[in-house]
């Protein structure tokens, strides 16, 4: 008798053991802690502006109810946050980037990551465009897109020599033969754009949250700027149009070339143009963790993002504040995605490196 209570007493031991393992393996990885978004441009930029409202939405779909807080880390062209992130961040799933320019630049320049961008713990991914703008008053006027071949000492601007916006303003304006000046080093959006009305630079290119939110009811509502174009998509075969520029009254790129030119453009610029806008349109935003970060923390953000694509009411403040809806990729094959992603032809980067030196000349 004795023994048979004694066995009772051990199994009921084990089950309250067990049912207290149970609830702690369930409880939510990000239960009763911090979470930092990691913005790799600065405060005011596009991403800025596009990360601000992400935030907003996204803290509430991650179970467990962390704290969040918003770090902006601008500076070489969204490298060095990237950077921090890799070789510096605490890798315990408390810091997660908000990368902007990331996959090109890692894309073109691998040699200049310390860490390897294809070992992070990559959890989403947004596609996207940008938009090119000029200031009206450049001689001798410009009052549509196709004025664009007759103006006279343009100055287009920039925010690093390296990076894709940078090279696709410059390479657009090769390719449709435009003379011009370029001026980098600015650091932001939000400074170029103040450059472009103090009339040291006259033309610059946004992303779309930077165009719809900094410049389309503003500059160009007072008549200081008009667009030009926009980046198109491109996936190695066909031309489509990015959902973010709906409503817009502003041509892709090659679209007006056409209109300029009656054909279509080509040559060494052109392919170079095409492999930046291949890689950025798909993959403008990378959300990631650094690499060796936990795989419940990869998961949980995962899950989070699935959940903010379905959220009205980040669909009404991303419509309120950027013009569109961002539409996240977040599935369990994310980071083989980006990681086969990142790859650009040897030929284009040797011209594309050729060409960054071209600058300093």
């Amino acid at each position: 008798m004795v023994r048979l209570c004694l066995w009772a007493v051990v199994a009921g031991v084990c089950a309250v053991v067990t049912a207290i393992s149970s609830s702690f393996a369930q409880e939510p990885f990000y239960k009763g802690k911090q979470l930092t978004l990691l913005v790799n441009f600065g405060a005011g930029s596009a991403t800025d502006i596009d990360a601000r409202v992400f935030a907003r939405h996204f803290i509430k779909h991650v179970d467990g109810a962390p704290q969040l807080i918003v770090q902006n880390m601008p500076g070489g062209g969204g490298a060095n946050g990237t950077m921090y992130l890799g070789e510096v961040a605490p890798k315990d799933g408390s810091m997660v980037g908000f990368l902007t320019a990331t996959a090109w630049n890692f894309a073109a320049e691998p040699e200049r990551f310390r860490v390897d961008f294809k070992s992070y713990e990559h959890v989403g991914y947004t596609g996207g465009t940008a938009v090119y703008y000029v200031r009206k008053d450049v001689p001798p006027g410009i009052s549509k897109p196709v004025d664009i071949v007759r103006a006279k000492g343009l100055v287009s601007g920039g925010v690093n020599a390296r990076t894709g916006r940078d090279l696709s303003i410059r390479l657009t304006l090769d390719v449709l033969g435009v003379p011009f000046r370029h001026v980098t080093g600015y650091g932001s959006g939000e400074r170029a754009r103040l450059a472009l009305q103090r009339r040291e630079i006259h033309l610059y290119a946004d992303t779309t949250p930077g165009y719809r939110g900094a410049v389309e009811g503003t500059l160009v509502k007072d008549g200081t700027v008009i667009p030009l174009w926009y980046d198109p998509h491109w996936d190695g075969k066909t031309f489509s149009t990015s959902k973010q520029v709906e409503g817009l009254p502003i041509k892709a790129y090659h679209e007006v070339y056409q209109e300029i030119f009656g054909r279509m453009p080509s040559g060494p610029m052109w392919e170079a143009y095409l492999a930046l806008i291949t890689l950025n349109g798909a993959m403008q935003r990378i959300i990631s963790l650094p690499p060796g970060a936990p795989q419940d923390a990869v998961e949980a953000l995962r899950a989070a993002l699935e959940r903010l694509n379905n959220d009205k009411e980040y669909h009404a403040d991303a419509i309120k504040t950027l013009g569109f809806i961002p539409e996240y990729y977040a599935g369990a094959d994310t980071s083989s995605r980006i990681r086969n992603a990142l790859t650009v032809r040897p030929e284009i980067r040797t011209f594309v490196a050729d060409y960054v030196k071209q600058l300093g000349k």
